[in-house]
């Protein structure tokens, strides 16, 4: 009998310490674990309108507008209208955000070194192709809605 635990247990288990152990080392920077993920996907994204992050969150559209009233209340965002639709806010990242977000960037690598710790660079880079494969065949099959895909299983 196999006694590992299941992927997906590991996985969610790897990912809550990664955030836990990052945690730790960001609580001096006074952002909330929310606040720093929206900054980081905001800082690849500048421009987005507030759904679309909320979207790439995976947080409702109401719980993203409190945290970016926090970033902003802090002045590491800013809200810009949308040139042609008054109902749109396009978000932009403030030069007071590139330091703070250089520094978590850093807190990032430390935090991954400790996770990688021991494992050699080729098993690092063999994780990384695993991981990223899982990650696209997951997306494929979350575009497929299930009852056509449990059809094609059993009829296929």
């Amino acid at each position: 009998m196999n006694s590992n635990p299941p992927l997906g247990f590991l996985l969610h288990d790897v990912a809550r310490l990664l955030r836990k152990r990052f945690e730790q080392r960001a609580k001096c920077l006074g952002l909330t674990s929310s606040q720093w993920q929206a900054l980081a996907y905001l800082s690849n994204n500048e421009g987005i309108h507030q759904g679309g992050l909320a979207e790439m969150l995976e947080i409702e559209p109401i719980t993203l507008v409190r945290i970016l009233d926090k970033l902003a209340e802090r002045g590491l965002i800013e809200r810009r209208q949308h040139p042609t639709d008054r109902r749109i806010w396009l978000l932009y990242m403030r030069e007071e955000a590139h330091p703070l977000l250089a520094e978590m960037r850093g807190l990032g690598d430390v935090t991954r070194g400790e996770a990688l710790e021991d494992v050699a660079a080729e098993e690092r880079e063999q994780l990384f192709q695993i991981l990223s494969q899982m990650k696209t065949n997951l997306v494929q099959a979350c575009r497929t809605p299930l009852a056509l895909a449990e059809n094609e299983t059993n009829h296929g």
